[in-house]
């Protein structure tokens, strides 16, 4: 019965859309091409400015309301600056603008003209992920056209505003949004809620949410493990609380179990209690996403992905792609990487029989709660083997 009235509400949701688009010409096809995905499901762009040849890797984020170039980027081009007062709110803090205007970005098959970008320094990024982030596209260019998400091909689809053909299995969310589109979600640990979430393809995460909402709902189960660990925003490194929650409802699909991380918001970020916190794109790349900002519409279709498993693995050490080595910078206190003898400085050399000095792979290799990893590191200039066993946030 539940399924049958899922069918009917999708039926009547697509026949609206229908609607809607009659007296539209069919949206055209602009451009397709390959993207790459990192872990948490953060998806790269690459692209190149204005008259410079050399290839720049974007983050694509809805969590965006405008496009941005890297401090380092800027300085390299020698591109005019221009200053603003203007400020930027995001995870860690408030930032006064900085813009770079009228610039274009050559995508293959499409140009995206008379682009105003703001500046802002991403070297954590690029050590987040061991890859130059050269800017962050968000609003400033979704508005303008349909863009399809295919994380099973890995693939972007860019479509002129039009009447859209949306896949037949397809779940539509009709976002609010000036800049930054906000879903409605239901959540469910020892309450369930019905709350509003950023949409933010540009966090690699599960679920963020604002720790004033924790403690004014009394949402999370007061036995449920919590953890200390450290997210990259806007400011740079911030300390929140890791756990996991009974169950979110994305469409209508439930997903269990899920990672969440909760953020003291102290600059108010999400405008609470509008806003309880953010859907990042470690859930949103389980399915495939038709972003339709001209119409307002987001169409979700479940991928191969949907069934994959949550990443529950707990290390409690940060560590960074800084100056070619990946360092570690932070170990928590009584974590299993302090137990294991880890020290903020090592070096990651290699770990088992993985020399590649790839952070993306070594992030993946320590996510099997339970599992023993023989990690080799430099520290002082002399080599150490460690051996560390992969924690988990669940009790």
């Amino acid at each position: 019965m539940m399924l049958r009235l899922l069918s009917i509400v999708c039926f009547a949701l697509l026949l609206n859309v229908a609607k809607a688009q009659e007296d539209m010409p069919p949206a055209k096809l602009l451009t397709s091409f390959k993207f790459e995905q990192l872990t948490g499901g953060i998806v790269i762009l690459r692209a190149t400015l204005d008259k410079f040849g050399d290839t720049l890797n974007f983050i694509l984020d809805t969590g965006s309301g405008g496009i941005s170039l890297d401090t380092l980027t800027a300085a390299y081009y020698k591109l005019k600056i221009e200053s603003s007062e203007k400020t930027v709110k995001g995870i860690g803090g408030i930032k006064p603008l900085t813009f770079y205007r009228g610039g274009t970005l050559h995508f293959k098959g499409l140009d995206a003209e008379g682009l105003d970008f703001h500046i802002n320094d991403y070297q954590i990024l690029t050590e987040v992920y061991g890859l130059r982030v050269d800017g962050i596209i968000g609003y400033s260019f979704l508005r303008r056209f349909i863009v399809a998400i295919d994380y099973d091909k890995q693939l972007l689809s860019v479509y002129a505003p039009g009447k859209f053909k949306y896949p037949r299995s397809g779940t539509f969310l009709n976002p609010l949004f000036t800049s930054i589109p906000v879903t409605r979600h239901e959540v469910a640990d020892d309450r369930t809620y019905n709350g509003n979430f950023y949409f933010d393809t540009g966090a690699g995460l599960c679920l963020m949410f604002s720790e004033q909402f924790i403690k004014d709902s009394a949402f999370l189960n007061k036995k449920r493990k919590t953890v200390s660990t450290q997210v990259e925003g806007l400011a740079g490194k911030i300390t929140m609380r890791l756990s996991t929650m009974k169950s979110v409802k994305i469409g209508g699909y439930k997903f269990k179990k899920v990672p969440i991380h909760i953020y003291n918001d102290s600059v108010n970020v999400f405008s609470y209690p509008s806003l309880i916190g953010l859907i990042g794109s470690d859930l949103l790349r389980r399915f495939n996403i038709v972003i339709n900002y001209p119409e307002r519409l987001i169409c979700l279709t479940p991928n191969t992905h949907m069934r994959d498993a949550f990443d529950y693995s707990y290390t409690g050490m940060n560590y960074y792609f800084i100056d070619g080595k990946v360092v570690i910078t932070e170990v928590q206190q009584g974590s299993p990487a302090e137990k294991s003898g880890f020290q903020p400085g090592d070096i990651i050399f290699g770990i088992e029989s993985n020399f590649s000095n790839s952070i993306q792979q070594y992030k993946t290799m320590l996510q099997t709660p339970g599992q023993r990893v023989k990690i080799i590191v430099f520290r002082n200039n002399q080599p150490m083997m460690l051996e560390l066993k992969v924690g988990s946030i669940l009790k």
